[in-house]
């Protein structure tokens, strides 16, 4: 079993290019599933559909989500799809397994005013301060994904061209700064940055208080206090900035391609949940401001 699920770690890193997350999420459904099929008795290469079918049920009559089911099949799925590439198994036994019906939530969004109040809260009073001003500005101003911020090189930044580079699943897209931001991360590049790094072949854009590459949890935790200091009541994470940037896009008159161009997404039905948000806001202001409504 352990070599099973190795040469699927290999494959997801090195074929799939996924990020860290979803390696570490869909091992961990994985082997879940593989502790579920030793109690049975069942070996990993042995499974038929009903197995799988049988575990996912198992899991919602032990209460879990239509989304938590739904992203264990498909986890199941990838496993099995990976065993067949190598031989391993004729047959993926997941195939013809249908996922739990999901209901997929509106995102949730700052108004323009929550995200300049929010924006204002790291105080430019020392390198801290500074260092977190252009990391919330860089957010917001491209609506990259925190896994992209904290991975972000000096390199990626040109500042005279006023656009970003960002890498993400083998592909690179250009996003352009607006001009807050640009000058937010020129004070920090020029003056803040070389005060935190101690290393001179340190290529992280953004570093923590000891001049190492920022870490997804340092950034968690900052997010967390800025909500805090601005009393801002809506629970604040690193994408709430990036769906924030998307719905405010459209709500200004930019076109889904352009957004989904910016956000990386590989689906357009993925930036299509935008427009659901912006249609139901519409019928809410309609709601409480129409006399006969």
């Amino acid at each position: 079993m352990s070599e099973l699920l190795s040469d699927y770690e290999d494959f997801l890193k090195t074929e799939k290019r996924a990020s860290a997350n979803t390696v570490s999420s869909y091992l961990r459904d994985v082997n879940q599933f593989a502790a579920a099929m030793d109690g049975r008795g069942v070996e990993l290469t042995q499974v038929v559909t009903r197995d799988v079918e049988d575990y996912a049920n198992s899991l919602i009559k032990r209460g879990k989500s239509p989304a938590t089911v739904t992203r264990s099949v498909a986890s199941i799925k990838s496993f099995y799809s990976c065993l067949a590439t190598k031989g391993y198994v004729i047959r993926n036994p997941a195939k013809g397994v249908s996922p739990a019906k999901v209901e997929r939530k509106l995102p949730q969004v700052l108004t323009s005013k929550e995200v300049e109040l929010f924006l204002e809260q790291p105080e430019c009073t020392d390198l801290k301060g500074y260092r977190d001003r252009a990391m919330l500005e860089l957010l917001y101003a491209t609506g990259i994904r925190v896994s992209e911020l904290i991975e972000l090189d000096v390199d990626d930044l040109n500042l005279p061209g006023g656009v970003l580079k960002c890498f993400s699943k083998g592909k690179e897209r250009v996003i352009p700064l607006y001009p807050a931001a640009i000058r937010a991360l020129a004070e920090y590049i020029n003056n803040v940055r070389p005060q935190l790094v101690d290393a001179p072949d340190e290529t992280a854009l953004f570093v923590n208080m000891s001049g190492e590459r920022m870490s997804r949890q340092g950034f968690w935790k900052l997010i967390k206090h800025y909500q805090e200091k601005a009393g801002i009541q809506k629970d604040i994470t690193p994408h709430t900035l990036r769906h924030s940037f998307a719905a405010h896009l459209l709500e200004n008159g930019a076109d889904l391609r352009s957004i989904q161009e910016m956000l990386g997404h590989a689906d357009i039905s993925s930036t299509q949940i935008y427009s659901k948000l912006i249609n139901q806001k519409i019928k809410d202001v309609y709601k409480k401001a129409h006399p006969r409504a």
